[in-house]
């Protein structure tokens, strides 16, 4: 049997590489094998770091009955979300057409022509819970393809036409200042008092809803905004969701408190919420948001960041096929690390009873308060982080991908700029130049990458908009204008190949010559991390603020437009809206513009001072006159380094000194 996963640059595909089941990668090769068996094809996808992915390889994937009877009926495909968002988007969209919900694995079956007839997620070996078996799934998948192959075949047909249908650009609207305080309303509605967060169980981190309360508070000085992000922060930090010795979040919290999370920590959660903690602990002076984000940012350096310069994509849920084996801890564990006394303390602040809070008697680690004893704390710390150094650890999913490394290089950017970081601007130095050498080819963007080998799959538009947002936000963090350059290429790229012909301001999320699927995939709702279209027109929004002359007024209306999209999605569902609703606001805001002109001791506290007072959304860039367009035509002040405060076309006078800058920022709020 053919091993025709084994180069691949998926850390996922590779997994299954030796599975028994004759696996395909994506292709039109697999659905030409189909159209020539006459079978149908069984598309099963999932990602390295998924727990459940992992239980239905070992239990379904590494069988060789199973395998034997999948070969015998279906050509099986394999395809890494991460890898291949459009694909699965559309196949996702279907599942949840039809059964009301999603997640992964994804298994969906589908004729030789790519068109979904049955789709679900996760299937047991026997019986349970009202689900069939993944053999009685089978069974009834290959009995009615050869029964009733007419019926099934229309029935998918019928499937992508109802999904088409449905796949209209949203009506335009308007994101005005009725618009963001009605987001803010709403949002409290669903607000979790006591927790923090939005909605119930699962509950994932609300990082984009956070930053937008952020501005929307700094804008307008809304004290409930501002509480919600205090509450939020404050409970994810304290809880199991976040890992209390080593800093970095988790995917989710299963139950509504933030005590046990799913274990997986993914590049993207920690890129956006590093930049919430560092925007709260400089909007507040919060000590825990500011440790949260120093303590993010040293976890993204340490364990995801690639020998290549760039960040890996995540970390396992499990750990020698336990999911949290790593992390979680019995009281008899803490006394064996830190010895009796030590270890009873540790027990007593981290929460962990002979009961346990997560399985088998085994507690996860939270820190509902803040511990007396400073030095015993370093200590007791030190000492779990040893022994737990010293267990067995979760696998890494190394491949590189330039959507999330993109939201990598905004968030250390930005953060190091604000925290006087230096270390954290240089990180994003190094990301952004191994991405753009490496994914940027012939002015197209690819995907993916892994131990500096390029993958096959297109960029999709998220890829353009956040990379692009990461590489303005280098060029305001180190005033070096190839950033500025490189964005501006590829947003343009962005507005050529995957803007809407027939709707302006709405966008697809793959080019207009990429794979042809069986729907273009255009999803306007942000999830787990931007959509492609919020992603866009925020970059678009920021450069239209850094640039000068037509390209701004350019990229301007073009950010305009895309927010007249979002309009009934913000109003209607601000909780998966958070990406737009942030660049609402920096529009609302005009946006802010600072620009700091001269070197020495001057120059560089007056840019320390409008890095500590400016709002989120707005920009600033800092050198020599004319050495960038933000720069270009203001002098010097008699000489002086001068700051430069202007919103939307309005400038003031510049300013010389601190205490100037500091009141006329404050002023603009």
């Amino acid at each position: 049997m053919a091993n025709r996963l084994a180069d691949s640059t998926s850390p996922y595909l590779l997994q299954h590489a030796d599975n028994p089941v004759d696996w395909w990668p994506w292709g039109e090769e697999a659905f030409a094998e189909a159209r020539r068996r006459g079978v149908p094809v069984l598309l099963s996808i999932g990602y390295a770091a998924c727990h459940w992915c992992h239980v239905m390889a070992h239990e379904s994937f590494e069988d060789p009955e199973l395998a034997r009877f999948m070969n015998d009926n279906f050509v099986n495909v394999k395809v890494d979300r991460e890898e291949r968002p459009d694909v699965d988007a559309v196949y996702m969209e279907a599942t949840q057409a039809m059964t009301g919900q999603g997640g992964w694995p994804m298994t969906c079956f589908l004729t030789p022509d790519g068109e979904p007839f049955h789709c679900g997620t996760y299937y047991p070996p026997a019986p349970r819970h009202g689900v069939p078996s993944f053999r009685q799934l089978l069974d009834a998948v290959h009995e009615a393809w050869l029964q009733r192959g007419t019926e099934v075949r229309m029935a998918a047909k019928r499937v992508v036409r109802q999904l088409s249908a449905r796949a209209r650009p949203l009506p335009e609207s308007t994101v005005d200042e009725k618009a963001l305080s009605g987001a803010v309303e709403r949002l409290s509605d669903d607000f979790d008092r006591r927790d923090g967060g939005f909605g119930g169980a699962p509950k994932f981190p609300p990082s984009m809803v956070l930053e937008f309360l952020l501005r929307h508070h700094e804008r307008t000085g809304s004290p409930a905004a501002l509480a919600m992000v205090d509450a939020t922060c404050e409970r994810m930090a304290r809880g199991g969701l976040y890992d209390q010795l080593a800093g970095g979040f988790a995917r989710y919290s299963v139950d509504a408190a933030w005590v046990v999370p799913h274990f997986e920590k993914m590049l993207y959660d920690n890129a956006l919420l590093l930049r919430v903690y560092a925007h709260h602990a400089r909007v507040t002076g919060s000590a825990l948001t500011r440790e949260v984000a120093e303590e993010t940012a040293a976890f993204l350096l340490r364990d995801l960041r690639t020998p290549e310069g760039a960040f890996a994509a995540s970390l396992d849920a499990d750990t020698e096929g336990v999911e949290g084996l790593t992390y979680v801890w019995t009281p008899e564990q803490l006394v064996e690390a830190l010895g009796a006394e030590d270890g009873a303390w540790a027990a007593e602040l981290f929460g962990v009873t002979p009961e346990g809070t997560f399985e088998h008697g085994t507690s996860t680690l939270r820190r509902p308060r803040d511990p007396d004893d400073a030095e015993r704390w370093a200590r007791v710390r030190a000492g779990l982080l040893d022994a737990r150094s010293r267990r067995p650890q979760p696998p890494r999913d190394d491949k590189v991908v330039t959507a999330w490394n993109g939201l990598a290089i905004t968030a250390l950017a930005e953060a190091g700029a604000a925290l006087d970081h230096a270390d954290w601007v240089d990180a994003a130095v190094a990301a952004a130049e191994l991405v753009t050498r490496l994914h940027l080819v012939d002015g197209r963007l690819r995907r993916s990458s892994r131990a500096g080998v390029l993958g096959a799959a297109d960029g999709v538009l998220e890829d353009y908009g956040c990379l692009a947002d990461g590489l303005l936000h280098l060029h305001q963090a180190t005033a070096d204008v190839r950033w500025l350059d490189l964005a501006g290429q590829i947003l343009d790229a962005a507005l050529e190949r995957f803007a809407h012909a027939e709707a302006a301001g709405a966008f697809h999320d793959t080019a207009h010559d990429a794979e042809a699927l069986v729907r273009r995939p255009s999803d306007p709702t942000d999830n787990a991390s931007p959509s492609g279209a919020a992603a866009v027109t925020s970059a678009l929004l920021t450069a239209s603020a850094l640039t000068g002359g037509e390209r701004s007024v350019r990229y301007r209306d073009a950010a305009e437009r895309a927010l007249t999209r979002a309009g009934l999605l913000a109003a209607q569902a601000p909780r998966f809206a958070g990406h737009w609703l942030t660049a609402a606001e920096a529009a609302q805001h005009g946006p802010l513009q600072v620009a700091v002109v001269g070197e020495g001791p001057a120059a560089s506290a007056l840019t320390a001072a409008a890095r500590r007072a400016l709002p989120g959304g707005a920009v600033l860039v800092a050198g020599q006159p004319d050495s960038a367009p933000l720069l270009a035509g203001r002098p010097l002040v008699d000489g002086a380094p001068a700051a430069y405060v202007c919103r939307g076309y309005v400038c003031r006078r510049p300013v010389t000194d601190v205490d100037a800058l500091r009141a006329e920022l404050a002023g603009q709020g």
